[in-house]
């Protein structure tokens, strides 16, 4: 495990506290530590929120935001700050305005940084600049109607590349306000389409397309479209890549020498409802008037490209598209300029890859690795090799790495934290496989809860897969009572369970009054290997659903304390279509808890943002008889539900639409089982909205106590 190491500026603040306390009784001063109490939804919602870390090419700087969290919308603050990355002053604030700077890089001699933001005035996000070495205030570089995200350097300081989503034929800004002027004016309101996908989480998708633009550093500079006069751009196909829960991104950077811009796209866009949307990488003129011309001829998906220090070569996340319902994105590499076939840099290596970074001098790289809940460290060399271990963690790990290009000496900085210690920002040793904090924004709120890091294990299952759990036990624990048991099935099912804090499904305030939590990474679950996660195909719910089942079986054998007579399951997203089948399928648990979950397959399959990928993994479109398609719908069991359920869905939600919930509603109430439904006109897929959040929590407190607070089942429930 590693270990923190007490930084100069923790040592200064400790110095300081002290002295701000000489005045007090030495009694009190050495009085024990306060209690701790057991999580509430305001300590956990209002812990402020450390962003991921940005180290400036010299090695000197880190910085990164820090959210402070309001129920109050219009209170809620989110800044930027800097950190000298050897720990030798304490943290600075740059930014003191409500909107979130995003997207923040170092300028190529670490003077200056760039961002997207909307300020007062901004009809949309616009770059900034802020010069940190000459002071003063942040300048807007760009005035775009359209807006700009995402932006980049160019390696001479000189000029900013950035992405804007316009319109068809719209070359310019002038041409863009034409547009949405017109179809602002317009007296009637339709969406219109030709070609699938129509919607993206939670949002309907219209007909405009990323573009990138190049903007030089010179006052009174215009922004210029590269990409949008292309045939390339212009085909019916073009669009970016999905990042996140963004719809389309490019992710476009500069080649070493400044001459061309390296992207990712694809132009089969309307594939999407019969087949796999194929990427690939491209390259361009920075100055535009040429065709994109592909990096690698390989279609499918690719992530995280980036150039090593030296120039040479250009490494990438890559996972390829065929009948398979998922791959493993193993880390390539393509020499520089000359291009050519890719070459394997984690070879024999069953693991994914959640981040990586190159070192300084291009001989190494750095990846994030999960396993079994945890996240590890782990190196590669850059022209290929068998990945090796460097710091393995027992509780929690990095979400986060980076490492300064330019440095003379080695500077790796990241994200740690865990279940119970919210992410800071850490300087990483890889030599001694410890870390120093750098940041200490949460220490001393999680310091005052009382929660554990989660208890592993793993078991056999029924079909001899080796299946991980974690359990995790609730505030003032005690081994030698009985508590009830609360099975939370993460969604996916390419996920897996992490020891990490979550706002949506957490671990310790679920079980805050009284509970043990069990999770499963069942088949299906990513960051297990390969086959592992692509054993799910053709057998979406059913075996899955064995092996949690087992897994309680396997925690009620090991651990005493857990009551087996008062359990509940609860899920969300994919989680929440395997409690709708335990619904189906057993009656071993007194209640359920089900949010976003579907309940017919056929019907998630015409309802949601995305299909093909479900008629992969159930063999073949719901028409041509494949028997999956039945057999494992829960809605297909109805005649045996009679566990009350509690179903919750956001309105907006357009990956596991309500259609599904009010299927599952619907069966229920027929059913005369007691049911309780909870709709959430603002959300979407997940519960953001904090008053909407605080709520759902306590409408899960009030179903769980309503069933498994008593030694015998409550009856009867609203209907």
């Amino acid at each position: 495990m590693p270990t923190t190491v007490c930084s100069r500026a923790a040592r200064a603040l400790l110095v300081a506290l002290t002295a701000a306390c000489f005045s007090a009784p030495l009694a009190a001063l050495a009085a024990a530590p306060p209690q701790r109490t057991p999580l509430t939804h305001e300590k956990l919602w209002m812990m402020k929120r450390v962003g991921a870390p940005t180290v400036s090419p010299d090695g000197q700087w880190v910085v990164y935001s820090v959210l402070e969290p309001s129920y109050e919308a219009d209170k809620e603050v989110s800044d930027l700050w800097v950190a000298a990355a050897d720990g030798s002053s304490p943290p600075r604030r740059l930014t003191h305005t409500r909107a979130a700077e995003k997207g923040v890089v170092w300028s190529p001699d670490s003077r200056a940084i760039a961002f997207s933001t909307r300020r007062e005035g901004d009809e949309a996000d616009q770059i900034y600049i802020l010069d940190l070495a000459g002071g003063g205030e942040a300048r807007r570089v760009t005035s775009l109607s359209t807006g700009a995200q995402h932006p980049q350097w160019r390696p001479d300081g000189k000029a900013i590349l950035f992405e804007s989503l316009v319109y068809p034929n719209a070359f310019d800004d002038e041409a863009n306000r034409k547009i949405a002027a017109e179809r602002k004016a317009r007296k009637y309101n339709v969406r219109a389409y030709e070609h699938f996908p129509v919607r993206y989480w939670n949002q309907w998708l219209d007909d405009r397309r990323p573009t990138l633009l190049v903007e030089t550093l010179e006052e009174g500079a215009v922004a210029k479209d590269i990409l949008s006069p292309t045939v390339f751009a212009r085909g019916e196909g073009f669009d970016g890549a999905a990042q996140g829960e963004s719809p389309a991104s490019l992710s476009a950077l500069w080649s070493p020498d400044g001459r061309e811009i390296v992207f990712a796209a694809t132009t089969e866009r309307w594939n999407a409802a019969f087949a796999h949307v194929g990427y690939r990488l491209y390259r361009m003129p920075a100055e535009g008037g040429a065709e994109p011309v592909a990096v690698s001829p390989a279609s499918g998906g690719y992530a995280e490209a980036t150039f090593a220090p030296d120039g040479h070569s250009l490494f990438f996340k890559y996972a390829p598209q065929d009948a398979e319902i998922y791959h493993l994105a193993r880390l390539l590499r393509v020499n520089w300029p000359a291009g050519g076939e890719p070459a394997l840099v984690t070879r024999d290596f069953d693991h994914e890859v959640s981040a990586y970074a190159v070192t300084a001098d291009s001989r190494s790289a750095y990846l994030l690795v999960p396993e079994s809940g945890r996240a590890n460290l782990w190196r590669v060399a850059s022209a290929g090799g068998t990945p090796a271990r460097v710091i393995a963690n027992e509780v929690g790990g990095y979400t986060a790495l980076a490492i300064a290009r330019k440095a003379r000496n080695p500077v790796m900085v990241g994200s740690y934290g865990s279940s119970v210690s919210p992410a800071e920002v850490v300087r990483i040793d890889a030599a001694s496989g410890r870390y120093t904090n750098l940041t200490h924004v949460d220490t001393a709120a999680a310091a005052a809860i009382d929660w554990q890091p989660p208890q592993h294990f793993t078991f056999t299952s029924a079909r001899g897969r080796t299946i991980h759990s974690m359990v995790v036990t609730p505030p003032a624990f005690d081994a030698g009572r009985k508590y009830p048991l609360l099975l939370l099935i993460h969604g996916g099912p390419a996920g897996y369970d992490q020891d990490q804090i979550g706002l949506r499904w957490n671990y310790h305030l679920l079980g805050a009054p009284g509970y043990v939590v069990l999770t499963v990474d069942y088949t299906g679950s990513t960051s297990f290997g390969e086959k592992f996660a692509q054993a799910i195909k053709l057998d979406p719910l059913k075996t899955p659903g064995d092996e949690v089942n087992q897994a309680v079986d396997e925690a009620l054998k090991r651990y005493a304390f857990i009551d087996g007579t008062r359990m509940c399951a609860l899920g969300a997203s994919y989680g929440g279509h395997m409690v709708n089948w335990l619904e189906a399928t057993t009656t071993r648990f007194r209640c359920i808890v089900s949010h976003a979950g579907e309940v017919d397959l056929t019907t998630q399959w015409g309802e949601s943002d995305f299909n093909y990928g479900r008629e992969l993994a159930n063999g073949g479109p719901p028409w041509e008889g494949n028997p999956i398609w039945r057999e494992q719908s829960a809605i297909n069991y109805a005649a045996h539900w009679q566990t009350p359920m509690l179903l919750s869905i956001g309105e907006r939600d357009y990956r596991v639409p309500i259609g599904n919930t009010l299927e599952n509603w619907s069966t229920l109430q027929r059913m005369h089982v007691p049911s309780r439904l909870l709709v959430w006109p603002d959300a979407w897929h997940w519960i953001l909205k904090p008053e909407d959040s605080r709520h759902f929590y306590e409408e899960v407190h009030a179903w769980l106590a309503k069933y498994l607070k008593d030694e015998a089942p409550a009856g009867g429930a609203a209907h």
